[in-house]
């Protein structure tokens, strides 16, 4: 299926600008064609049959799009933020799970860009920005989630290394994965300062990878679990050692808040210009639907609503790529993005009648892809504790100029 009306709304709801370099814009059209191309036609089919679109990811990073973050000199092309934001927000308009692993998978790469020695960089880097290799980072187990600082899994110190061994839980592409940057403690004493990071190859003894789960909607995603079962890692393996993992855990989390809100805002944006021009071409009683007050004021909300989300979603970017704190606008944005979508999209929905249950449609599948943006990364009750702690601390809102 393809838009009717999602690119009329592009240009008629012009929410706050994140303003982008000629190389940024280039990308973000190859984005968008490549979107509608790929991702829109097969979308429906992926959730359908419940397949992982392993072979699109490896076309979509032959554009590029893996590399958006990772360093010039390193083979990528050295973009802002706000370009992964963008090029996101604009493949949810067709699929959000396609978009969450996508950018999963562009996102160990860029941190192994950054973060991973040579001899990391040298193993994995170049699979993974050529889409040859699937990665992912993993945090949550079957019994921490948003309590990242209670997590199981255990590195014991050996000769040469450490011995690995836990459970993990939700991991994006974990049906797929090549490449896992896993958290685990070291020393359960020590709580937070006792977690650290390690490269985990999924091919290796010790890694045994779970059967995809079988979610209601967003399969693409590819979640999944798997064990480590005695998982040797050498000393080059260590990602982040014990004192430094959970902070740069935490900041990751915040970036990817800010890139989930903007990608629950591509949706309605799809969502409402395929309503328009439903409302446009289709008459009841001899006129146009798009003349009925009711439908009209539904639609006009849908649009303010939106339109906040973005803005809230945008400026979060901007304080993320000042250096500033940005943990309360990050959930700012996550919290009433994700709320905004689960409530517009099914008003967009309404526009269709019955019909817009069909598979053909794209809005049942955003309305459940939207259930899942609640809980991916902190769910929304995280995100009410990240502003109730600025609240504590006497900053109203938390809202302050970038």
């Amino acid at each position: 299926m393809r838009r009717s009306g999602g690119d009329e709304v592009a240009q008629m709801l012009l929410a706050e600008e994140l303003p982008l370099s000629q190389a940024e814009s280039q990308l973000l059209e190859l984005a968008r064609e490549f979107s509608r191309r790929e991702v829109g036609p097969n979308a429906a089919r992926w959730e359908r049959e419940r397949a992982y679109p392993r072979e699109t990811i490896r076309a979509a990073a032959g554009l590029g799009l893996t590399r958006i973050q990772i360093p010039a000199a390193l083979g990528g092309l050295d973009l802002r933020f706000r370009a992964k934001v963008r090029v996101v927000e604009e493949i949810a308009r067709d699929d959000f799970a396609f978009a969450f692993a996508l950018v999963n998978t562009h996102n160990a790469a860029a941190r192994l860009a950054r973060d991973g020695n040579d001899s990391q960089r040298a193993r994995y880097l170049d699979g993974l920005v050529r889409g040859e290799l699937i990665g992912a980072v993993s945090l949550t187990e079957p019994s921490a989630g948003s309590d990242f600082p209670a997590i199981r899994a255990r590195a014991e110190r050996v000769a040469g290394g450490w011995l690995l061994n836990g459970e993990k839980a939700w991991l994006t592409n974990g049906a797929a994965v090549d490449v896992v940057v896993v958290y685990a403690q070291t020393d359960a004493a020590a709580g937070a300062r006792g977690i650290a990071a390690f490269v985990v190859d999924a091919k290796r003894k010790g890694f045994e990878r779970g059967a995809a789960y079988g979610l209601a909607g967003a399969h693409a995603i590819g979640a999944a679990g798997f064990k480590l079962d005695k998982y040797f890692a050498a000393d080059d393996d260590v990602f982040y050692a014990p004192g430094a993992a959970f902070k740069n855990a935490l900041a990751s989390i915040t970036g990817a808040r800010v890139y989930v809100a903007a990608m629950c805002c591509g949706m309605v944006e799809e969502a409402l210009g395929l309503a328009l021009a439903r409302a446009r071409s289709r008459s009841t009683f001899g006129r146009p639907l798009i003349e009925r007050q009711g439908l009209r004021w539904m639609l006009a909300d849908v649009a303010t609503d939106f339109e906040a989300a973005r803005l809230l979603a945008y400026r979060a970017t901007r304080l993320l790529e000042a250096g500033q704190d940005a943990v309360l606008a990050a959930a700012h944005a996550k919290k009433f993005a994700t709320r905004m979508a689960e409530r517009r999209l099914p008003e967009c929905m309404q526009v269709f009648g019955a019909e817009g249950l069909m598979e053909a449609h794209p809005i049942g599948r955003h309305l459940a892809a939207a259930r899942a943006a609640h809980y991916a990364d902190g769910t929304t009750e995280m995100q009410n504790e990240r502003i109730a702690a600025y609240l504590e601390r006497g900053i109203p809102g938390g809202l302050s100029d970038a």
